[in-house]
């Protein structure tokens, strides 16, 4: 079975509680859904994929999710995750930006979003909702760090990013990709630039790291990680992680071993 903090249950309705944590197992998904109030989402330990219409955002242990009210969104889990939400008041949700996105989190950010999601009591009055206020200008402050995956709603892209998402490691070229969805190379790297803001190289990188967490997360060891992915060796690898993650994938399983114990 599986334990939970004491804490309220995952806010299906957040307007009527504001913080939860819970474990959740490798591979927990929740399907698309709404709130009528803002909510961040951290992972203090595992990797969380959110997705929106708009694509899917991925944020391991130093990175935290935005999710404005209003947006229908899911959420996956990579490895035994320790999950952390807090809602947002309407009032305060004009203080963020107005799309899903992620944001680095800083030692201080990181600490208070874990006493406002623990069992630590409301000793003072107000006292979680100064706490909260903290977050919010720490968020202010803080650069988004999106590893965000854009998606296109034109149906030759969505048939070439299918077969990706299919398999990550294809090592099919755009112009052999095109010619299974039907439009020429040319167009379809105009696409990439018009649609979704990067590279077709770009596109498929952000998404071989998605997928590259989740194996990481898991346990899978580096080596095996590159492989599955659809990197040649190693050392690409790790040099693509580390300009997208910003720490090399060593460093990333390192930080999880050393998080906050299972219960």
């Amino acid at each position: 079975m599986l334990k939970t903090h004491q804490s309220p249950p995952w806010p299906s309705e957040p307007q009527t509680t504001t913080s939860a944590a819970r474990w959740l197992p490798h591979g927990h998904h929740l399907d698309p859904h709404t709130h009528d109030q803002g909510q961040l989402v951290y992972a203090a330990a595992g990797t969380l994929a959110t997705t929106t219409e708009r694509g899917t955002w991925v944020a391991p242990a130093n990175r935290v999710t935005w999710t404005p009210p209003g947006f229908a969104h899911s959420h996956r889990f990579y490895g035994r995750t320790d999950a952390r939400v807090l809602t947002v008041p309407v009032d305060l949700c004009g203080e963020l930006v107005e799309h899903p996105s992620v944001f680095a989190v800083s030692p201080l950010l990181r600490e208070a979003v874990l006493a406002l999601t623990g069992e630590r009591p409301e000793v003072r009055p107000g006292a979680h909702g100064r706490l909260l206020a903290v977050v919010i200008d720490e968020l202010c402050d803080t650069p988004e760090q999106s590893l965000h995956l854009p998606e296109s709603s034109d149906d030759r892209l969505r048939a070439v990013t299918g077969l990706l998402h299919a398999d990550p490691a294809r090592p099919a070229t755009l112009a052999e990709l095109g010619r299974a969805a039907g439009a020429s190379e040319r167009t379809l790297s105009r696409l990439f630039h018009t649609e979704l803001g990067m590279s077709f190289h770009q596109w498929r990188t952000t998404l071989r790291i998605h997928h590259a967490l989740g194996h990481l997360t898991n346990g899978m060891s580096v080596t095996d990680t590159a492989m599955a992915c659809g990197w040649s060796n190693p050392s690409s690898f790790i040099d693509a992680f580390h300009s997208v993650v910003g720490q090399t994938p060593g460093s990333y399983q390192a930080d999880l071993r050393t998080s906050p114990a299972l219960p």
